[in-house]
């Protein structure tokens, strides 16, 4: 018996042409949706002309790509950029617009909120944002279930932003601040088992792990060497690939690099992406000369090509949920080292497809590289095992098993409200 399909609104707080790692899992998920047939209204930031310039010009998928589809439809909330990273968006205050309003319209069997806590401006201390819940006032209202998808693991970036002394004068408040922010969904769902098991101990309220955080398997192959970037150049290539902020430790690359160097002096170090320390990051590399490549944006097959080429992709990162490059590179077929962070240990099987080093440990993460690029058996063998490793993610995979927990949500709250219908007094 074919399920009916669903009517879902969805809210996020990024999408293309903002490019960060949720807003390309937005909308895969999105048109993943649309492919099964389901009715999708996506509400999401738009773009104007506060932003940089280069922000509104990138050339990746987005709106474009699912304007087509007869079952979706699509709302573009006034935004301003972020305090703290002006190339992000935060949603105006809800005296502006009202999500209210464009649920009643709209008539959802259900409504998923992504990175909920930044939406309501968790991510500029409430400075900024829209000021309540996404979506919960319809939702209770009208008792439509609700879901929230946390991908960005807040309480590290508070963290790693603002210090070890600051964050041990707010950490009191933290447990309050997440069941605040949690306890207005009937489900908080999370990628990670880590950070599950992290903001349960936070009093994070009703609070599962789904894999629904996927990558596309088949196009990120090992294959798409053919793409390769730098055809005539035959050094062992390290990447990262992300966005060059204080959070991602891109600036630890560069303590690394030489201590690599003195064991593999013709290494090669690429980094690819863009943000507020780009600046920084390339008048650090001017020194290394053409042993540090700092690249800049790449997207289409160019990107494809970098995660084929690439003999390791390193990521320094502290702060990384689940993280979508780690298993980009796996996918490509290329071993990762990466820091121990929120759920690394679950991308990277030590001496397998790859190695973890200590946090904020140069040394450590550049003899893990070394290990593999000093033994080319060694480096074959992580190789061979990189892409098997990651394929339970794949993209379908991941979305099928949220689709079904969607469908569980929708009967579940359609029993109930049936089972309140019947006790009702009659008039």
């Amino acid at each position: 018996m074919t399920k009916q399909k669903l009517r879902i609104a969805l809210f996020t707080g990024l999408y293309a042409p903002f490019l960060t790692g949720v807003s390309v899992a937005v909308h895969q998920r999105v048109r993943w949706l649309l492919e099964q047939g389901h009715e999708v209204f996506l509400i999401h930031p738009q773009i104007n002309d506060r932003y940089p310039k280069n922000v509104g010009d990138r050339p990746m998928p987005g709106l474009d790509e699912i304007q087509s589809f007869p079952n979706f439809s699509a709302y573009a909330f006034p935004t301003q950029p972020l305090l703290f990273y002006k190339s992000l968006p935060q949603p105006l205050h809800y005296r502006h617009w009202s999500d209210t309003k464009l649920l009643e319209k709209f008539k959802p069997d259900i409504i998923i909120v992504e990175e909920a806590a930044q939406m309501r401006g968790l991510y500029s201390f409430f400075l900024q944002g829209y000021g309540r819940p996404i979506g919960t006032e319809y939702a209770k209202r009208t008792g439509t279930p609700i879901i929230s998808l946390f991908h960005t693991d807040i309480v590290a970036y508070i963290k790693y932003y603002f210090g070890d002394q600051f964050f041990s004068l707010v950490r009191p408040i933290i447990p309050v601040l997440v069941k605040q922010f949690s306890e207005f969904y009937d489900f908080n769902y999370f990628s990670s088992k880590e950070q599950l098991t992290k903001y349960e101990e936070l009093k994070c309220q009703r609070a599962e792990y789904v894999a629904y955080q996927g990558i596309d398997c088949e196009k990120f192959h090992p294959r798409n060497i053919c793409y390769d970037p730098i055809p005539n150049d035959n050094r062992p290539t390290l990447l990262f690939v992300g966005r060059i902020t204080p959070e991602k430790n891109v600036n630890q690359l560069l303590d690394i690099f030489p201590v690599i160097a003195a064991k593999i002096p013709d290494v090669h170090l690429v980094i690819v992406g863009s943000g507020p320390l780009d600046e920084e990051i390339r008048q650090r590399a001017k020194k290394f000369g053409s042993g540090i490549t700092v690249w800049g944006e790449s997207h289409g097959t160019q990107l494809l090509g970098w995660f084929a080429r690439a003999d390791v992709f390193v990521n320094p990162s502290v702060t990384e949920n689940f993280c979508t490059t780690n298993n980009e590179a796996l996918a490509s077929g290329t071993p990762v080292v990466a820091v121990v962070a929120p759920s690394t240990s679950e991308q990277v099987f030590p001496g397998r497809n790859g190695f973890l080093a200590q946090p904020n440990n140069p040394t450590d993460f550049a003899q893990r590289v070394i290990a593999i690029l000093e033994n080319p058996d060694l480096k074959a063998d992580m190789t061979r095992h990189a892409r098997p490793s990651i394929l339970e993610f794949d993209w379908s995979a991941c979305m099928q098993k949220l689709e079904d927990k969607l469908y569980q949500i929708v009967e579940g709250s359609q029993k109930v409200k049936v089972g309140t219908a019947s006790i009702r007094p009659q008039r």
